[in-house]
């Protein structure tokens, strides 16, 4: 999950450097989105890890 994150950030970046706003903002909101699902998937797994 974090890798696809890190991928989204990246086109977003290079979308933004070539003067693609429109991708490089979906492309920033669903790496966002990812990374908000990665921490509430580490942190469930850490809580249930610990019993």
């Amino acid at each position: 999950m974090l890798r696809w994150t890190i991928t989204f950030v990246i086109i977003a970046i290079i979308a933004g450097v070539l003067g693609f706003g429109g991708i490089a903002g979906a492309s920033a909101g669903i790496a966002k989105i990812l990374f908000f699902v990665f921490i509430v998937l580490f942190i469930f797994s850490l809580i249930r890890g610990k019993r």
